[in-house]
């Protein structure tokens, strides 16, 4: 069987490509669906003097054991790094979209150091942001700064909730990670709402 080929030097060759490469950021973010579980966005500075990342691809294209491998690489070998998360009630108050925006400007906020640049993954810029931005749909599969940040993301919102799972286990939160499964939506029917539920989300699978 042929070995996948690593497109993680097309995506760093992307980046590269950029004037402002030295100071580039990737924003990201994962949960804008599921029904349960804060959304969670992340933005990486990359230093792409060095070697592309072996491995780094948009997160939904790795599996678990790959992003939780690449995790702590991207941590050691990022300029910066932030995240920033929204709750499910800021979801149901604000509504997803504004929501994310929020998750997005949060983590740009934690940032240690200041990104010239920003690549957006999607068709839409963070609003309230000054930093100059560029939107990139399907940004994940293209941008090396864009993979990485989707990559802590994921790995940081799996993480929450295998942790939620140990506290309301009722809701199989391991296994489906708060998305509307046909195991998930019976457990609402059953046992109703947990404090992490998007009550906006939730209402057409209560009986």
């Amino acid at each position: 069987m042929a070995r996948k080929k690593d497109v993680a030097p097309a995506l760093w060759a992307h980046d590269q490509s950029f004037e402002m490469s030295a100071v580039l950021c990737g924003i990201d973010e994962v949960g804008r669906g599921p029904l349960a579980g804060n959304v969670v966005a992340a933005c990486v500075i990359l230093d792409l003097s060095l070697p592309p990342i072996t491995g780094l691809n948009d997160s939904k294209k790795l599996s678990p054991e790959m992003r939780e491998a690449l995790f702590p690489i991207i941590l050691q070998q990022a300029l910066a790094w932030g995240i920033g998360e929204a709750t499910p009630e800021e979801i149901d108050r604000l509504n997803i979209l504004n929501a994310t925006f929020l998750a997005m400007r949060r983590a740009l906020d934690s940032l240690p150091k200041r990104p010239a640049f920003l690549l957006v993954d999607g068709n839409q810029t963070i609003p309230g942001v000054s930093i100059p931005q560029k939107t990139l749909v399907g940004g994940d599969g293209v941008s090396a700064s864009i993979a990485a940040a989707s990559v802590l993301a994921k790995v940081t919102r799996d993480r929450s909730m295998m942790a939620w799972d140990q506290k309301f286990p009722e809701y199989g939160f391991a296994s489906h990670k708060g998305y509307g499964t046909a195991e998930h939506r019976e457990a609402l029917g059953q046992h109703g709402v947990s404090p992490i539920h998007r009550r906006s989300f939730c209402s057409a699978f209560l009986t």
